[in-house]
């Protein structure tokens, strides 16, 4: 059964392929409405369940933080295959070369209404 955190990645990943952008782990996990957790890793937990569980959504969209992707990694191939420009980087990883152009930016979400005090009465 899919947790909750992924059922919501998982809706989000949808958003980004009609829109056709992509998106940091930590704006994904914020708008999921949990956090990324250190290096992204509580996000990493959410996407094994949405690659096992809904292998048709575009998991590759979910970029980690720092933007850069492993050179040989399926992730990198992916973003190849989808026309995505990436520039080599240090060591064996490729960097987004235009990350403004293919980052999703979603409105902010409304802060939860604060909930009444105790014992208030009512205005008449």
């Amino acid at each position: 059964m899919a947790s909750t955190r992924a059922e919501e990645v998982a809706e989000l990943l949808w958003e980004l392929k009609r829109a056709s952008k992509l998106a940091k782990y930590s704006v994904i996990a914020k708008r999921a409405g949990f956090s990324a957790g250190a290096n992204g890793k509580a996000f990493e937990t959410a996407m094994k369940t949405v690659r096992r569980d809904w292998p048709h959504l575009q998991w590759w969209r979910a970029v980690n933080d720092t933007l850069m992707v492993d050179k040989d990694s399926d992730q990198a191939k992916k973003l190849a295959e989808a026309s995505v420009d990436l520039k080599s980087g240090k060591d064996n990883t490729l960097t987004l070369a235009t990350p403004d152009e293919l980052l999703m930016e979603w409105p902010e979400l409304p802060a939860p209404p604060a909930p009444e005090a105790e014992g208030a009465v009512a205005a008449k």
